[in-house]
């Protein structure tokens, strides 16, 4: 946007400096000062200007004024004196003005903390707009102020965003929880929690951004991590580029600390590939089954690897290094081969990334040869290549050189010798003395292809081979005297002091080898002594020394007259070094033991130094952070934590049934896509035809069914007429509800609308297909109810219709059942899966596989016998008002919620309207005229009253549909003579239906409503208001909820459904210490949800 800004400035800006330049300059030609006054006053006219544009009544203007602002701040341009006219745009309309007018106050916020603080309530006032990139700036400016004052207002709004319906406004959330936690780290418990409610999101939009927050604020919160790791692993191929990474690295650091290493494999197959050949089938039996039990990958490690593997293919070049780097230190060594045909692929992009690939390269292909070397020519450094990345290439190719391909690469090293860079030069001929070293069967040309550069006139490169050489010679000295004597000739004319020492080395080391040419040698640079650098002078004090133990009789005096010179040498280092000598080797009277030994201090047998790559340590930093590339620990850097010996109990890792069972349902919507022969409902059958022999294969699957459970064998028949009937077939319930009353239909809703959730990616599916265009209404808010609402209607009228279409097909009635034991049901299973072979009896005629019906057990698909509508425990006594007696010329109207179930239908709120008659005459014929209601509500009208008496007054019953939303029902209350508009509108509490329930099911319940399901809120409660009787009755006079059995004192739950949909309402109030208590709202309809969350708060909170 900046950029976009930036262009437009350049245009309009310098179009309008031009003018105003132009208009300037003829008046004040000659003299100078008037026109750079001239100047200063056309910048201050431009930015009055731009003023008067934001104040503009046109968009357009605003708009052109906004982008100037823009431009004028990516030039770097001061543009904070418009401040004030640019905040009073804040509540524009215009989306586009609103968002560049966010972009200047996030770069001024900090600046003008003063000014940005007069315009908080504005922002806060957004955060509650309906557009969600309205509230996500707002928040995003909010953050932005740097001011700690607006602490508590911060962390409210970070908390509010963080329940917001919109997935870009919760990632917007968690972006500020990290700026929140700069600003004030003693937040952190709280953003924890935060942290820990935006970790459950199942958001690929918000994953990335709260694992950062994560990573930025709770690093070693390694707990928070396990219920969400498999969740984590499943999401992580649609999560967002940079939120890949991100996951990536913190997963890598997650599996080092849970899983034992899978390198220890590798050895153990090392040792078991030798047989023995005389060994029996027994031994041999035995040998293999002791090597395949040595390790076994963890299924969490395994499924890490397999879902980050289609990343290697992503266009951005960071998430094929944080998959490498992850199949680096978490994947089996013969399996983590695969990284590097996609690293080998980075190197065809810009240079800055050609850089961070070829060092993390470098650093593998020290330890793991093998995994580079087909790639062995992509490596070759071509003359385009910068200086960094021809070093590192020849780095990799150092690493990779051996027997089979050290010539190739040599003729490949004889060309960059030549090549005009002349760092790159010197680092080749590194490069080849590495190479010598390293493979011992091209020492000899190697050494001899370094003398002939001896010979090269390029200084440098002959400094760096006489260096190398040196290094070399070290190795096998005997053999090379020719070339000791060739060096020496070459002192000369080598003036690189570096090289100079070398050679001055080598001779004073080997001087045995050398007798004539040495003392010569020191003759000569006894003469440029005192003109040498300091590094020379050293290795000549060391040469006469030598020379003096070995060959006293020619070098006495020369020795002697060096020691005479570095005596009064301007270094110390020199002067030192020359007293110490002079001690050592001299002998007198003060000379100590040590003289004795001064040939064998002298001359000892060196080793031979040791060439190797500048990337052997770095390995103990993680690829690709910024601690390797810099080879130096970074701030913020987290380190690597070694393999476990033994494993962390994995169980932690296990989801609770209950919240896994969307998961679960989601894949079974997806097997059904795979295999559409085989249906997961009957009624789809029946749409698509339904024949005799359809008929007569789901009766012979149900028979079968029946043979197998029978085999199981039922212990109580009782408890099977009870609850086992309706748990293995609701076709059964649902061909008695053909019959039954009307009133029966209660449990039967109950039925399909807790199918409807246990199993809601199948039936969603089904429902949304044969579903009507959801309803829209003007507000947000409300359209977003009704597509919620619409879905769950149509499910419940789905499973109706199943149930009707299975009882037709039932020809006789299902055996009694037993349910089989419950399995643990794991996100992992999900691979599992076995194709439908023979097809068994499920409640709703579902087709699945045995192995999923026993799964699918732990979701309980049926609990009706457990959630039931029970009778109101309050009926509110609060009388609103429908028709004033003034404005209805006499008659007056008033209605109350009576919470009496079923009177007009399963979806109807039950309302008593009382009408009076306050004239002294008689009022005709009052009746329900037009009706206003919104999309997809439904009235039943109460029986029109023929006559009221004078005084008098009657009390009718009449339902409202209100489609689980607190829109008002408008219709006219009309008379004989007249018609009056009213309208009635529900509390929140009034669209729901108590349900019973154990504890237990409530849990389970609540356990599956999580994450962006619950809303909850801190209260306070008078001490004398915490009574549990007080508690229900003001929770139950508010709302119209069942009382759920409570084992805890302090904890008291309530459990309900909405009238409409039957959406299960689970509230639950926990007192804590210091008189407060915790308000929590589990709720698949989260708008009605939060409504009744800010009822019920001043309600307990009240005196």
């Amino acid at each position: 946007m900046s950029g976009n800004g930036l262009s437009y400035g350049e245009q309009g800006g310098e179009a309008a400096t031009a003018a105003e330049l132009g208009q300037e300059a003829a008046p004040t030609a000659t003299p100078a000062a008037p026109a750079a006054f001239g100047l200063f006053s056309s910048d201050t006219k431009k930015n009055e200007d731009l003023k008067q544009m934001l104040e503009s009544s046109k968009d357009s203007a605003k708009l052109d004024a906004m982008k100037r602002i823009v431009g004028m701040i990516a030039k770097g341009k001061n543009a904070s004196e418009l401040f004030p006219a640019v905040v009073k745009n804040v509540a524009s309309k215009n989306i586009e003005i609103k968002k560049l007018v966010y972009v200047y106050l996030m770069r001024y916020a900090e600046e003008q903390q003063d000014l940005a603080l007069l315009s908080i309530s504005t922002f806060q006032r957004a955060l509650k707009d309906p557009n969600q990139l309205i509230r996500a700036s707002a928040l995003r400016v909010l953050s932005s102020i740097r001011v700690p004052i607006i602490v508590p207002i911060m962390m409210l709004a970070i908390k509010e965003a963080s329940s917001d319906l919109s997935p870009y406004v919760r990632k917007n959330a968690a972006h500020a929880i990290q700026k929140l936690y700069s600003l004030d780290p003693e937040q952190k418990e709280m953003l924890i929690e935060v942290i820990e409610k935006l970790l459950k999101d199942r958001s690929t939009l918000v994953a990335g951004s709260v694992v950062m927050a994560f990573e930025e604020v709770c690093p070693d919160r390694i707990d928070l991590i396990h219920k969400n790791y498999r969740k984590l692993c499943n999401l992580l191929v649609d999560v967002e580029e940079w939120g890949q990474v991100v996951i990536i690295h913190m997963l890598t650091r997650y599996a080092r600390t849970q899983f034992v290493s899978p390198w220890k494999d590798d050895d153990v197959v090392e040792e078991y590939s030798e047989n023995n050949f005389y060994e029996s089938d027994e031994e041999q039996k035995e040998k293999d089954r002791k090597v395949k039990h040595t390790y076994t990958m963890d299924p969490d490690h395994r499924l890490l690897l397999r879902n980050t593997k289609p990343l290697l293919q992503s266009r951005n070049a960071a998430v094929v290094m944080a998959v490498a780097q992850l199949y680096w230190h978490l994947a089996p060594k013969s399996e983590a081969g695969i990284v590097s045909k996609s690293l080998v692929r980075l190197l065809r992009s810009n240079r800055e990334v050609q850089y961070i690939v070829l060092q993390n390269i470098a650093t593998m292909s020290i330890q793991r040869k093998g995994m580079f070397e087909p790639y062995l020519k992509s490596f070759y450094v071509r003359s385009t290549d910068p200086t960094m990345i021809k070093t590192l290439k020849l780095e990799i190719l150092t690493n990779l050189a051996n027997e089979a391909n050290i010539s190739t690469l040599l003729r490949e090293f004889q060309t960059y010798v030549k090549s005009q860079d002349k760092q790159f030069a010197a680092a080749t001929i590194q490069a080849i003395g590495r190479c010598a070293t390293n493979i011992t069967e091209v020492t000899d040309t190697c050494l001899n292809g370094l003398v002939c550069l001896l010979s090269n006139r390029d200084e440098i490169v002959v400094a760096e081979s006489v260096v190398v050489i040196k290094k070399l010679l070290q190795t096998q000295p005997a053999h090379h005297g020719e070339i000791i004597k060739h060096m020496a000739k070459l002192l000369d004319n080598i003036t690189v002091p570096v090289a100079r020492a070398s050679i001055l080395w080598l001779i004073g080391e080997y001087c045995e080898r050398v007798p004539k040419i040495a003392p010569d040698v020191l003759r000569k640079t006894a003469k440029s002594f005192t003109n040498e650098d300091d590094l020379v002078k050293l290795q000549i004090l060391n040469l006469g020394a030598k020379l003096y133990l070995t060959n006293s009789k020619q070098t006495k005096l020369l020795t002697q007259y060096v020691l005479n010179l570095g005596k009064y040498d301007q270094s110390y280092d020199i002067r030192d070094r020359t007293r110490f000598i002079r001690q050592l080797i001299v002998p007198n009277e003060k000379s100590g033991a040590l003289s004795k030994y001064a040939k064998k201090i002298f001359l000892a047998q060196k080793p031979a130094p040791l060439l190797e790559s500048p990337f052997k340590d770095r390995d103990h930093f993680q690829l690709g952070t910024l601690s390797h590339t810099l080879n130096s620990r970074a701030t913020g850097y987290l380190e690597l934590s070694g393999w476990p010996e033994v494993a962390p109990d994995p169980s932690v890792r296990n989801v609770d049934i209950a919240k896994s069972a969307k998961e679960w349902t989601g894949f079974l919507g997806k097997t059904k896509k795979e295999k559409p022969t085989e249906k997961f409902y009957s009624e789809s059958e029946e749409e698509e035809g339904a024949s005799t022999t359809t008929s007569a294969s789901e009766s012979e699957s149900g028979s079968e069914s029946e043979k197998e459970e029978k085999e199981e064998g039922s212990s109580d028949e009782s408890s099977g007429s009870s609850s086992s009937g309706e748990e293995s077939s609701d076709s059964e319930s649902d061909g008695k509800e053909s019959t039954a009353k009307k009133t029966s239909r209660t449990a039967d809703e109950s039925d399909s609308e807790d199918i409807k959730k246990k199993a809601k990616g199948i039936s969603k599916k089904r429902s949304t297909s044969s579903s009507s265009d959801v309803e829209t209404t003007s507000s947000e808010e409300s359209s977003a109810e009704s597509k919620s609402e619409s879905g769950s209607k149509s499910d419940s009228e789905s499973g109706k219709s199943r149930g009707a279409t299975s009882s037709k097909k039932e020809e006789k009635p299902v055996q009694d059942t037993k349910a089989p034991n419950k399995q643990d049901v794991f996100l992992l299973d999900l691979d599992d899966f076995c194709p439908v072979t023979t097809p068994v009896a499920v409640p709703t005629a579902a087709v699945l596989s045995p192995s999923l019906t026993a799964d699918l057990e732990g979701l309980s698909l049926s609990s009706s016998s457990v959630i039931d509508v029970t009778t109101q425990v309050s009926v509110p006594t609060k009388i609103h008002e429908l028709l004033h007696r003034m404005s209805g010329k006499g008659l007056a109207a008033h209605y109350h919620f009576s919470r009496q179930a079923g009177n007009f239908g399963d979806h109807m709120v039950s309302v008593q309207v009382t009408v009076t008659n306050t004239t002294d005459q008689k009022i005709e014929n009052i009746h329900i005229g037009e009706k206003k209601l919104p999309a997809g509500m439904r009235m039943h009208e109460f029986n029109p009253i023929d006559c009221l008496e004078p005084a008098g007054s009657i009390t009718v019953s009449m339902g409202i549909d209100f489609c689980d939303s607190t829109q008002m029902a408008s219709f006219q209350l009309c008379t004989k003579d007249d018609h009056f508009n009213v309208c009635i509108q529900p509390p929140v509490g009034e669209l729901l239906l108590p349900v019973t329930m154990s504890e237990k099911d409530f849990k389970k319940e609540q356990g599956m409503l999580t994450g962006m399901n619950e809303t909850s809120a801190t209260i306070a409660v008078a001490p004398q208001n915490s009574t549990r009787l007080l508690i229900i009755e003001r929770v139950v006079k508010a709302a119209n909820l069942g009382v759920v059995p409570s084992g805890q004192d302090n904890i008291h739950r309530f459990a309900a459904k909405t009238v409409h949909s039957g959406s299960l309402m689970l509230v639950t109030v926990e007192l804590k210490e210091s008189s407060t208590a915790q308000l929590i709202i589990n709720t698949e309809k989260t708008v009605i949800g939060s409504v009744l969350l800010r009822e019920l708060k001043p309600v307990l909170s009240q005196g």
